[in-house]
C-alpha cells in the first residue's frame, strides 16, 4: 500500500484475506444444494408428506425470517466483543446448520408412517432451526465485506474468489450427488441418499467455515467499523425502519438481487433439471454432468470480463451488461426448447451407441446455453459485494454503521427467491397430473415440455428483465464509490482525531471539499 492510500484511509484486504473469506459463501452454498435444492424432494418422496405441502411450507416459513432476521441483523449490529462482530456468528451459525440437517436427513426417516404428524412436526421445525443458521452465517459474506475492503478497484475481485468459493460449495455437491443417487435404487428418492450426502456437505461446509474465518479475523474489529470506529454510535431497532426506506440503492439491489438469485435457482434445480435432461431427453447421466461442467467453462472468461469491467465503469455496468448477454442467449435456448420433439433431430445428444453422436440442436444449445450460462453465473452472486457498497452509502448519508441489518435483508432476499424456487416447481409439476416430483428416471408425461420451457427460460428470461430495470435507477456508479470511499475515509480520520461525527458530517459532505491527499489517484 502506498503512502498517499494510508493516508487517506484507504482499508484493502491482503490476498490471502480476499481469497479465504469469500470461502464462507461456499460454506453456505453446500447447504444451498443440500437443503434448498433438495428439501422439497426429500419432504414429498423420503417423508410422504405431499408434494405441493413440501413445496409451498419453504416458502411459507419466510413469513417467521421477515421477524427473525431483522433481529439477527440488530444483534450483529450491537455485537463487538473478544471475537469481533462477524467471526461468531459464522461459527454459531455453521454448527446450528450441521446438528439440524444431521438430524432431518438422519432421524426423521425413522419415524414410523403411522406417525405421519411427527413427520411434519420435525420436518417444519428442523427446517426453521435450519433457517435460522443459515441466517447467522450467509449475512456474513454481505456485511462483513464492508471491514475487508473498501477499495473499489479491489472489491470487484471478491466477486471471482466468491464465485470460487461457491463452486467449492455448491459445484463439488452437485457434482457429487448424481454420482451417489447411483448407488441408491430411488436416486434422490432414497433416504439412504440423504444420509450420505448430508455428513459430506457438513464436513465440507465446516473446513470452508474454518477457513473464511482465519480470512476475516484480523479485519473483524473496530476500526474498520464505519466512521467512528470504537465510538460508533448504537442504532436503534426504531431507527431500522427509516433507513431502509431512505436508502434508494438498496431497495434497487435488493430487486437486482432478486432477480438473478432467482434466475439461478430455478434454472438450476434439480428437478427442472431431471425433466430436462431426464424424462425429455431420456439421458440424464450422459447430459447433466457435461452440461454442468461446460457452463462453468463458459462462466470463467465472463468472470474475467465482469472484473475488467467493474474495475472500469463499476459493478453497475458490469451486472447490467453480462445480464443482458444472458437475456439475449436465452430467448435461443427457449425457441430451441420450444422446437424439441418435433423430428428425430429436434433432441440433445452428445453420445450413441457408436460413440461421439451430435446433432446440429445441440451444437446450438451448447451454444446458447453454454454463453447465457456463463454470463449469468458469473453475475449470480455480484450482487453481493454490492451489498457492502450500499452500506457504505448508508455511512456516508447518515453515518449509521448498519452491515449486519444490510447483510440479513439480502440474507431474507435470497432465502425468500430460492425457496420461492422450490415451491414454484412443485406448483408448476402439480399441473401436469403428477403426484411427486418427478426424477431422472421417471418417463416423460404430456405437457412436460411446456413446464420445462417455463421453468428453466421463460421465469428466468422475466427475472432478468426485473434486475435491469431496477439497476436503469441505481445511482451507485464507479465514480460515484470513489467519491464515498473518499469522503467516508476523510470522515474516519477527523473522528478519530476527536472530531465528532455531526461536525465530520457537516464539514465534508462531497469530493470536491476534501484536501487533496483524499482525492489523488494512486
Amino acid at each position: 500500500m502506498s503512502e498517499n492510500a494510508k493516508a487517506a484511509g484507504v482499508n484493502r484486504a491482503k490476498l490471502y484475506q480476499l481469497v479465504l473469506f469469500p470461502l464462507n459463501n461456499g460454506a453456505t452454498n453446500v447447504y444451498y444444494v443440500l437443503v434448498l435444492s433438495y428439501i422439497a424432494t426429500f419432504g414429498s418422496n423420503v417423508l410422504a408428506l405431499g408434494t405441493l405441502f413440501a413445496s409451498v411450507m419453504v416458502t411459507a416459513m419466510r413469513l417467521c425470517d421477515a421477524i427473525t432476521d431483522p433481529i439477527i441483523g440488530a444483534l450483529m449490529d450491537r455485537t463487538n466483543g473478544r471475537f469481533g462482530k462477524f467471526r461468531p456468528f459464522m461459527a454459531i451459525g455453521n454448527a446450528i446448520m450441521a446438528v439440524s440437517i444431521l438430524i432431518l436427513y438422519g432421524i426423521t426417516p425413522m419415524i414410523p408412517a403411522t406417525m405421519m404428524w411427527a413427520r411434519y412436526a420435525a420436518f417444519v421445525g428442523l427446517y426453521f432451526v435450519w433457517v435460522i443458521g443459515y441466517t447467522f452465517q450467509t449475512s456474513c459474506t454481505r456485511s462483513g465485506q464492508t471491514v475487508l475492503t473498501n477499495d473499489p478497484k479491489q472489491r470487484p475481485l471478491f466477486t471471482i474468489f466468491n464465485t470460487v468459493g461457491s463452486l467449492l460449495g455448491m459445484g463439488v455437491m452437485q457434482f457429487f450427488a448424481p454420482i451417489l443417487a447411483k448407488n441408491f435404487g430411488n436416486g434422490y428418492s432414497s433416504a439412504g441418499f440423504f444420509r450420505t450426502l448430508a455428513p459430506v456437505g457438513i464436513v465440507m461446509s465446516i473446513v470452508l467455515t474454518i477457513l473464511a474465518i482465519i480470512g476475516i479475523w484480523e479485519k473483524d474489529q473496530p476500526k474498520y467499523f464505519g466512521i467512528g470506529g470504537e465510538k460508533t454510535e448504537k442504532v436503534k431497532v426504531s431507527e431500522y425502519i427509516q433507513i431502509i426506506k431512505e436508502n434508494k440503492p438498496m431497495q434497487r439491489l435488493m430487486i437486482a438481487g432478486a432477480g438473478t438469485k432467482l434466475a439461478l435457482s430455478i434454472a438450476n434445480n434439480t428437478t427442472v433439471l431431471c425433466m430436462l435432461y431426464g424424462c425429455m431427453m431420456g439421458a440424464y447421466d450422459g447430459l447433466y454432468l457435461p452440461m454442468m461442467v461446460l457452463g462453468y467453462v463458459f462462466s470463467v472468461p465472463f468472470f474475467l470480463l465482469s472484473v475488467r469491467t467493474s474495475q472500469k465503469k463499476g459493478q453497475k455496468a458490469s451486472l447490467t451488461k453480462y445480464v443482458s448477454v444472458a437475456l439475449v442467449c436465452y430467448v435461443g435456448v427457449f425457441v430451441l426448447l420450444a422446437l424439441w420433439g418435433r423430428g428425430d433431430a429436434f433432441h440433445l445428444s452428445l453420445l450413441g451407441e457408436n460413440g461421439l453422436a451430435i446433432n446440429l440442436y445441440t451444437v446450438l444449445f451448447i451454444l446458447f446455453f453454454g454463453i447465457g450460462y456463463g454470463a449469468y453465473y458469473a453475475t449470480a452472486d455480484m450482487p453481493i459485494p454490492m451489498v457492502a457498497d450500499c452500506s457504505d452509502y448508508e455511512t456516508y448519508r447518515s453515518g449509521k454503521y448498519i452491515p449486519g441489518i444490510m447483510g440479513t435483508l439480502f440474507s431474507l432476499v435470497d432465502k425468500l427467491v430460492s425457496s420461492l424456487s422450490a415451491t414454484v416447481v412443485g406448483i408448476a409439476v402439480t399441473f401436469i397430473g403428477l403426484n411427486t416430483l418427478p426424477t431422472q428416471y421417471d418417463p416423460y408425461t404430456p405437457g412436460m415440455n411446456v413446464v420445462v420451457i417455463v421453468l428453466f427460460c421463460a421465469i428466468p428470461m422475466l427475472a432478468w428483465a426485473a434486475t435491469l430495470i431496477a439497476m436503469k435507477g441505481y445511482s451507485l456508479t464507479g465514480e460515484k464509490m470513489k467519491e464515498i470511499q473518499a469522503v467516508n475515509a476523510c470522515r474516519r480520520d477527523a473522528v478519530a482525531g476527536g472530531m465528532t461525527l455531526e461536525d465530520a458530517m457537516a464539514k465534508w459532505q462531497t469530493i470536491d471539499q476534501l484536501p487533496a491527499k483524499y482525492t489523488k489517484s494512486e
